[in-house]
């Protein structure tokens, strides 16, 4: 169940969703994380999200071997409905030396079309080195079970584009 407030803020996201749902071969979301993530908190989301139907961008599986790694994040971003930020102490670490998170970051702000998920840290944490990801309404492991905050996103990015897969 949704905040009053995440309803609010998750509104917009929801009506991108909406507009983007047309086009069959995009991702449901891309997953930004940070590279010490990708064998824990980040694959735990990646497969709880996968499993209730979501179709993930997700670099662990989404780059071939031998291709150009900025490459491929440009053409996952490109291709999927919505970024999730899964922001963890790694994740402001990777923000602070402006590493390949942080570029991925830039251009899911720069798209208006991120959900900030709180791991191990606050939103205060996130705002102190991202005052702009931090300004995001999102969600909170602190609040919800991974798998919740999994349920959650599957509902946003599913509920309206099943019209378009039964199609």
């Amino acid at each position: 169940m949704y905040t009053p407030s995440q309803v609010r803020t998750l509104t917009p996201v929801r009506r991108n969703v909406e507009q983007r749902a047309v086009k069959p071969d995009l991702r449901d979301v891309f997953l930004c994380h940070a590279w010490d993530d990708r064998n824990g908190a980040a694959k735990e989301l990646h497969d709880l999200l996968e499993a209730k139907g979501v179709k993930v961008w997700f670099s662990e599986k989404d780059v071939p071997l031998g291709t150009t790694l900025m490459r491929q994040i440009d053409k996952g971003l490109k291709n999927s409905r919505i970024g999730l930020v899964l922001v963890t102490p790694a994740l402001l670490g990777s923000l602070q030396r402006e590493g390949i998170a942080d570029r991925e970051l830039s251009a899911l702000l720069a798209r208006d079309l991120l959900v900030p998920i709180a791991h191990n840290t606050t939103f205060e944490n996130i705002r102190d080195e991202s005052p702009l990801l931090g300004s995001r309404s999102g969600l909170s492991t602190s609040e919800d079970t991974m798998s919740m905050v999994a349920s959650k996103i599957a509902e946003l990015v599913t509920v309206h584009t099943d019209d378009r897969r039964a199609a």
